[in-house]
């Protein structure tokens, strides 16, 4: 009847429902209850009521009992029980915490500990990563090692860039460099993007190595060897003009299957069938767009119909014991029950892994042979010692993360080739792939200026922590999804700025403002009893799901005890018992030191997530180091972790607001093709001088005013010698307003954060 009020006090045209609203509402103890909440105010007065209300809590349904002829319900029993529990083991704090390790390289196995090897899908070294392939492979990977480590599991996180095939020999003809030119300018582009995202590899290599030839030529000959390579000549397209055999991405045409106008020549990416590049319909050459004819050229072949009854033993037990996403369950399956046909392994190219055969020498390996062995040779460049985690599969968990185009390559193809090569090679336990991410309503494109790509997104401004924060809360895992910068704005202004940043900041601020910047002394009611229980239940299931590698189920989670916190302070309201009597300023006290306890652990589940966020409020709290190893230890422990007396920092708030105007000109400059109005004329994003022209007096009025203040509390940091790391951290906060301000004003931010520096 409550949770109807809203909806039924005015009017209401089901007449059954109706009359069941009136009858209940006549009741006396339903009269008394909308009088208490509403004061006669309306429906408008319940908002302010609820904002004060505690949510309510989802508990387990526990059936009654019988016992000595009386129904007993022990529901309440338990929860009493839970809570108390939750409590007492908070008041413990941190005795007896896990001592925090350091990583020391190289990585390797160590008996008696969960070893597990991380890999993102190897990203092309010819292009510029956008915000797909971003979430798509290494920061979901970088969110899981990360949390992997703080949960002490011994973990090596790899990655690099893919630098063979037909890819980079055209993109560096376009350029006018050699391959290996365009190898090493885009290994450090990539480099520097993920640099910025903070992705924390253990190592990030590459595929144009020594160790890439010996071990992908191991691999073939022991496939050789053992009878698993055939030999066959097969009809392939080469394009006359550009006097060369096509690879499969350098062919376009129509889907044999779905009739898809632009399905690459390896795979359609609407129906995700895979198909041979002759079976196109109307194909052509993607460089110079004409149409391509069939050559006859001879080839060797992995022979996946012979090793298919040990690569479905194989995988019945990988996807029975690990954790495989769904859609890479569903498109292996697929695979296997269309069966399989062998698979080319060479192709007439120059730019690759020299193929060891006295017949093939003018060949080289076909990129999804090649390619996945990167990650044992990536690995190699990284220890001498790379078979302990690669011919070790008794004791290592191997994840691999990637798109879901990829999945086939990792699933079916690459386990053939190891198992093929008996070597006792460590195959993937665990296949977590993801959807697309698009863009706006459309995808991504480099060419039309459509869409952020890595090396833009820090020339908006926008901290790197909030855009792995966003991407990770639309990370695609169960059905594409697509970037929006007005839900960007929102979810910054709501999630993070109103939810996330207020209440951590209310809670220092209390703490500096009322009690001289000490802790106070907390004597627990069944109120704050009630918060350390739900937080605790949070953090549970937030362990639970990360544990899964359910990581933007788990990012929920944090939001939810930030909330738990802003209607805990709501409800209590210490800024105004901390003005009464001795009572209630000891209330006051108590809330205030829970509440302050609840935003360190929040620093701690954060940390996967917004690292530099986590540090900065860690930082603010003088949080000992041992609190987040101690918080995610086993199933989770919520404990107090700041103790009556620990003396807080400086606070500052954490995050800024995204205003309209500022995400409209991102909007237009991301945007691709749009009519400059000032000049009437075509411009793209290319030109960003051009795409800035579009300025915000009001914005920029704003901006100048926290430049100053900033640049104020700066100055004094400086003048007492606060630490290097604290000063650092405010002179980052300064240039991302001074490029904020850049934007406002209708200039090119990057000039404006290299202002000053001598050449």
């Amino acid at each position: 009847w409550a949770a109807l009020y809203p909806l039924l006090s005015d009017s209401c045209e089901l007449r059954s429902v109706r009359g069941w609203f009136e009858r209940v509402g006549d009741l006396a103890a339903c009269q008394a209850a909308a009088n208490r909440v509403l004061h006669g105010k309306g429906v408008e007065a319940l908002k302010t009521f609820l904002q004060k209300h505690p949510a309510t809590q989802t508990q387990p349904h526990i059936p009654p009992q019988k016992s000595k002829g009386k129904t007993r319900y022990i529901l309440h029993e338990q929860i009493y029980l839970e809570i108390e529990e939750a409590a007492q083991i908070w008041s413990e704090g941190l005795k007896g915490s896990p001592a925090v390790t350091e990583r020391k390289h190289p990585v390797l196995p160590q008996e008696g500990k969960r070893n597990m090897l991380l890999t993102s899908a190897l990203p092309y070294v010819n292009n510029v990563p956008h915000l797909g392939n971003i979430i798509g492979c290494v920061l979901s990977a970088d969110v899981f090692a990360r949390y992997g480590r703080l949960r002490g599991w011994n973990l090596l996180y790899i990655c690099g860039t893919d630098e063979y095939g037909t890819a980079t020999e055209n993109k560096a003809r376009e350029e006018g460099l050699t391959p290996q030119e365009i190898c090493d300018k885009y290994h450090a582009i990539h480099a520097d993007i993920y640099k910025w995202f903070q992705i924390d590899f253990d190592f990030f290599g590459r595929t144009t190595t020594k160790q890439q030839t010996e071990i992908a030529q191991d691999i073939f000959w022991r496939l050789h060897e053992r009878g698993f390579l055939l030999e066959d000549t097969v009809e392939q397209l080469r394009c006359e003009s550009c006097q060369r055999f096509l690879a499969d991405r350098f062919v376009e045409g129509e889907c044999p299957h779905c009739r898809y106008p632009e399905a690459r020549g390896d795979q359609c990416d609407k129906c995700g069938r895979l198909i041979n590049a002759v079976e196109l319909r109307n194909p052509q050459c993607k460089v110079c767009k004409e149409t391509p004819v069939i050559r006859s050229s001879k080839h060797l072949f992995l022979n996946l119909p012979k090793l298919e009854d040990e690569l479905e033993q194989w995988l019945d037990k990988s996807t029975s014991s690990g954790d495989w996403t769904v859609n890479a369950r569903h498109i292996t399956r697929s695979w296997i029950r269309d069966g399989l046909k062998p698979r080319c392994i060479t192709r007439d190219l120059q730019w690759g892994t020299p193929v060891p055969h006295e017949d093939y020498k003018e060949k080289v390996f076909y990129v999804w042979f090649d390619a996945p062995i990167g990650y044992l040779s990536i690995t190699a460049n990284y220890t001498d010692q790379w078979e302990k985690w690669w011919k070790n599969p008794q004791q290592v968990e191997l994840y691999n993360f990637m798109a879901k185009d990829n999945v086939p390559f990792h699933s079916v193809v690459f386990p053939c080739s190891l198992l093929g090569a008996q070597d006792n090679y460590t195959l993937v336990n665990h296949l977590i792939a993801t959807e697309y991410l698009n863009y706006e309503d459309t995808k991504f494109s480099k060419s039309r200026g459509v869409g952020v790509f890595g090396d833009m997104a820090k020339d908006t401004g926008i901290p790197s922590d909030v855009w792995r924060f966003y991407l990770l809360y639309l990370r695609p895992e169960g059905q594409d999804s697509a970037f929006s910068w007005s839900d960007m704005a929102l979810k910054n202004n709501s999630e993070l700025l109103n939810n996330l940043g207020n209440f951590i900041n209310r809670a220092g601020m209390f703490v500096s403002k009322f009690f001289d910047g000490c802790v106070p002394e907390m004597l627990l009611n069944e109120d704050d009893k009630r918060l350390i229980a739900q937080v605790r239940w949070e953090l549970k299931q937030y362990i639970q799901l990360l544990d899964k590698v359910r990581i933007r189920d788990a990012l929920k989670c944090i939001l939810s005890i930030s909330r738990h916190g802003n209607q805990y302070m709501q409800l209590n309201e210490p800024w105004k018992k901390i003005k009464g009597g001795d009572g209630d300023r000891q209330r006051a006290g108590t809330v205030t030191g829970v509440s302050v306890n609840v935003a360190c652990l929040l620093s701690a589940v954060l940390e996967p997530y917004m690292p530099s966020v986590s540090h900065t409020i860690r930082q603010q709290l003088q949080a000992p180091h041992t609190c987040v190893s101690a918080i995610l230890q086993n199933t989770g422990t919520f404990i107090c972790t700041l103790p009556a007396g620990h003396r807080i920092s400086a606070v500052s708030p954490l995050f800024q607001k995204l205003e309209n105007e500022q995400i409209e000109v991102l909007r237009k400059r991301f945007g691709g093709q749009q009519v400059c109005k000032r000049h009437s004329s075509i411009i793209t994003r290319g030109s960003p001088a051009e795409t800035m022209k579009m300025c915000f007096p009001e914005r920029a009025k704003q901006l100048t005013a926290l430049v100053a203040e900033q640049g104020n509390k700066l100055r004094g940091l400086k003048a007492q010698k606060a630490d290097k790391s604290v000063i650092d951290d405010e002179v980052e906060k300064l240039l991302q307003l001074k490029k904020q301000l850049s934007l406002a004003e209708g200039k090119n931010p990057e000039p404006a954060a290299q202002k000053g520096k001598k050449k």
